[in-house]
């Protein structure tokens, strides 16, 4: 038995609370170490103060593993309390038989009767604070949401094109400083399109007053760019879309701000004079940098900044008067425009202090708002709670790119990196977070497929079917290509002869699929497996079956219902072809 590879933590991941009175509790060990693990759990008071009743560590309760990584097995039970505290420990017992239990004292013997007896020998969790428990939003999770770069959606309104505009072109492959006139008008005139694809919920990059092209470098968050319109259009294309039923997330770029901004410049006049010198993160001055070929890279800027990106000075947010005018920002557009969510980017070189106020904030004003990091690594520190509701789960997301279209994890590997993933959060997080199989960061999926539109179709089958919520970038539905940035920025394809309409449709019926079954999605059980060259996944009684392989593969699906498939013919899966049942008990 290998101790050291035992592992738990209270208050976290691995015991939390899933209702008032019922809390989840998991262990992980080496993997194929253990035979069997079971829980004693009960009111530790009651050892002290109730001797008419049996004792809990006399009641052991079965542990099911649920999941299992490359390195880890994972073990997991649901326990009530209706005294809303708990104390609990650990029956291990591995392949040989061998029997140890895991206090949060250590390791004791299984018949150690004296530490069993004293109440102080258990992992607590001292009482059920249910103000503290992460808490998902049920919105959320029925939402399949849609991301639209402003300046490549439509051109609604010709008269705020910037200078230099050009003809709107679907198959153009754009430099990163090309404008086409992209605009909220264009969004406006087009939100039946996305009531007719399906979608309820519009993630829109910044929208606010900035020089560029991605309006990432903000110069007034006050002020909706004139390229894409004016304030009271934007309120216009958040009630017309609350109207359709399609919720509102704003990009906010708290990290840093555009060198343009009248803040940066007022630094750059007066210097340490500036009554904004205590903004950034200025190291002596004056500020300076030594500009190079790349408008966006200097190596010697004398402050920090985004990346080695000069024109985007870094807020110092430990600063209270950085804090509240960026939280009087963020509310601002809550309470005068009523959108439903922020996306947080750099989210996590931002300081937990002022994620929790921010957080604390907006909830008071909107108690179901939800609030979107973007971190590309481990997020436990942000999900507990206190923060945000989800992440952009771009590891997640990045495994199963990297089974089905890279090649470089096998189908073991893909399962085991999932479940990793998930094992690091609370289930009610991992219905909260955000899937993306690409975006303005990334390259198309289409592209990344080889232009394989079976592929792709699995992929995002596949994809609907996972914990967290789903996310298609604008012009995905219709196949849209692209390499990284900027090209993966073109204009949205509106002329229909360049339209994947099969693709279109084969999308429509997976939305309609995943909002009804969103309740399962959200808080059903999950399996998965592989199964005679097929990965397999299983949401409560719904499971879908992926050929990943290299050859076709008879499956049997006669006693269930087929819901969804493509590239399924009499019985027989062909490669990356998937089909989706609902099974009959």
């Amino acid at each position: 038995m290998n101790l050291g590879a035992i592992i738990h933590r209270t208050e976290s991941e691995m015991a939390y609370l899933c209702d008032d009175h019922t809390a989840q509790i998991r262990l992980k060990t080496e993997k194929n170490d253990i035979y069997t693990v079971a829980i004693i759990a009960g009111d530790p008071y009651s050892l002290r103060s109730r001797p008419d009743l049996v004792p809990f560590y006399q009641q052991p309760q079965p542990m099911k593993k649920i999941m299992s990584d490359a390195v880890y097995d994972y073990w997991q039970i649901t326990v009530t309390s209706d005294k809303s505290r708990l104390g609990y420990a650990f029956i291990i017992t591995d392949q040989n038989q061998q029997q140890i239990i895991l206090t949060d004292k250590g390791f004791i013997a299984a018949d150690d009767q004296s530490m069993l007896e004293d109440m102080n020998t258990y992992f607590r969790m001292p009482f059920f604070q249910v103000i503290d428990r992460f808490k998902g939003i049920d919105w959320v999770s029925k939402t399949i949401w849609y991301q639209i770069f402003p300046e490549r959606f439509a051109n609604g309104d010709t008269t705020n094109d910037p200078k230099g505009t050009k003809p709107w072109d679907a198959i153009v492959n754009p430099k990163w400083d090309d404008y086409y006139g992209g605009d909220l008008q264009g969004v406006l005139d087009h939100l039946d399109h996305l009531v007719d694809l399906g979608v309820n919920g519009i993630y829109f990059n910044p929208v606010f007053k900035a020089p560029s092209n991605h309006k990432y470098d903000t110069e007034n968050y006050y002020e909706i760019d004139p390229d894409f319109g004016d304030k009271e259009l934007f309120k216009q294309v958040v009630n017309a879309a609350h109207t359709r039923g399609i919720k509102i997330m704003l990009d906010a770029v708290f990290n840093h701000i555009g060198d343009k901004s009248p803040i940066w410049q007022d630094v750059i006049k007066n210097g340490a004079s500036s009554k904004y010198a205590d903004w950034f993160h200025v190291h002596d001055f004056p500020v300076h940098y030594t500009p190079t070929d790349n408008f966006e890279f200097a190596v010697d800027a004398n402050y920090d900044t985004f990346d080695y990106t000069p024109h985007m000075p870094k807020l110092n947010t430990a600063n209270r008067q950085v804090q509240d005018y960026l939280l009087n920002i963020a509310k601002y557009w809550v309470t005068e425009f009523d959108i439903d969510a922020w996306r947080l980017d750099v989210a996590n070189e931002i300081d937990h202090h002022f994620w929790r106020r921010f957080h604390d904030e907006l909830q008071q004003i909107k108690p179901d708002f939800y609030i979107l990091g973007e971190i590309w690594h481990n997020s436990q520190a942000w999900l507990n709670g206190d923060e945000f509701t989800g992440v952009m789960n771009y590891t997640y997301t990045g495994a199963i790119i990297d089974h089905f279209i890279n090649h470089h994890l096998n189908q073991t590997a893909l399962l085991e990196t999932l479940s990793s993933q998930l094992m690091l959060y609370r289930d009610a997080t991992n219905a909260m977070m955000f899937n993306a199989l690409d975006s303005h960061d990334t390259p198309r999926i289409k592209t990344l497929s080889h232009d394989n539109m079976d592929l792709v179709k699995q992929m995002f089958a596949f994809t609907f079917m996972q914990p967290g919520v789903p996310s298609i970038y604008y012009g995905t539905e219709y196949g849209m290509t692209g390499e990284n940035d900027p090209d993966n920025r073109k204009p949205m394809v509106w002329e229909t002869q360049l339209q994947d309409q099969d693709m279109y449709q084969t999308m429509q019926q997976l939305i309609i699929f995943r909002k009804q079954f969103a309740t399962i999605f959200a808080k059903g059980s999950l399996e998965f497996g592989t199964e005679n060259g097929m990965l397999w996944i299983q949401r409560d009684d719904i499971v879908g079956y992926f050929n990943t392989s290299q050859h076709q593969q008879k499956l049997d699906v006669t006693t269930d219902e087929v819901l969804l498939s493509n590239n399924f013919i009499d019985g027989t899966l062909l490669t990356d072809g998937f089909v989706i049942c609902r099974q009959t008990i």
